[in-house]
């Protein structure tokens, strides 16, 4: 939300714009700078990433276009902060992160990160709400608010009679729903999704993908969404598509 309390929605009615106009002249949540990886396998030197350049701004939906391969889990990796051996500037929210200690960018995955992955990877001895409550405990929430959190998200998703339900008792698309709703938890300033509905099958990974796009939309996230589903990439605000190691 802005300082106003606005989400980007509502700034976009108010200025008679759509979403993504607005998002235009919003400030950069992630903003890259020739950042590169590369590999050694079998004494031979593999660039993955060759000095990609991006941003993603307040209110965006961008999606991260390429083929398997092409180095799109690499990328959301290094803006993750969930592995090192890269070269480049990452900022998120105005920080410089790249080479942040251990500690902080454990403290800004949990504050300002959000993470969808193909496989919804669920707490599995834990409750639907529970899987969402547990990450706003760590963050420092109480009980009741997290509670209140949690049901909040599952009912928005359409969970609100799946709450005591563990993931082994949820269909696919409901265990991708609960783990959209423990990514918007914290109210991430931004949202990485790999393949979020890769594991799903043509009509289930529509409905959850537009359930997805509308609930990062309300809470005023950004989002930055790897995918190798030109249909899908045609949903969000704007396409990057990865190719031989660059941003086009």
């Amino acid at each position: 939300m802005s300082e106003a309390g606005e989400t980007m929605t509502d700034i976009a009615q108010r200025e008679g714009a759509g979403p993504h106009h607005a998002a235009a002249h919003a400030p950069a949540v992630l903003s890259v700078r020739d950042l590169r990886r590369s590999f050694e396998q079998a004494g031979v030197r593999i660039d993955v990433l060759r000095g990609v350049d991006l941003e993603v701004r307040r209110g965006e939906i961008v999606a991260l276009l390429g083929p398997s391969g092409s180095g799109k889990s690499t990328l959301l990796q290094a803006v993750g902060l969930l592995e090192g051996g890269f070269q480049g500037s990452i900022r998120i929210a105005g920080e410089e992160v790249a080479d942040l200690s251990d500690s902080d960018r454990t403290r800004v995955r949990r504050d300002t990160l959000g993470f969808v992955y193909q496989f919804h990877h669920l707490l599995p001895d834990f409750t639907a709400l529970e899987n969402v409550v547990i990450p706003q405990l760590v963050r420092g929430a109480t009980r009741g608010e997290a509670d209140e959190r949690a049901t909040s998200l599952l009912a928005t998703l359409g969970l609100a009679e799946r709450l005591t339900h563990r993931p082994s008792k949820l269909s696919g698309g409901e265990q991708q729903r609960v783990a959209v709703a423990r990514a918007l938890a914290n109210r991430p300033a931004l949202v990485l999704a790999d393949e979020p509905t890769g594991n799903l099958d043509e009509g289930t990974a529509d409905i959850v993908f537009a359930e997805f796009l509308r609930l990062v939309r309300d809470e005023g996230s950004a989002a930055l969404v790897a995918t190798h589903n030109v249909r899908i990439a045609d949903k969000m605000d704007r396409v990057l598509r990865l190719h031989e190691g660059h941003i086009s």
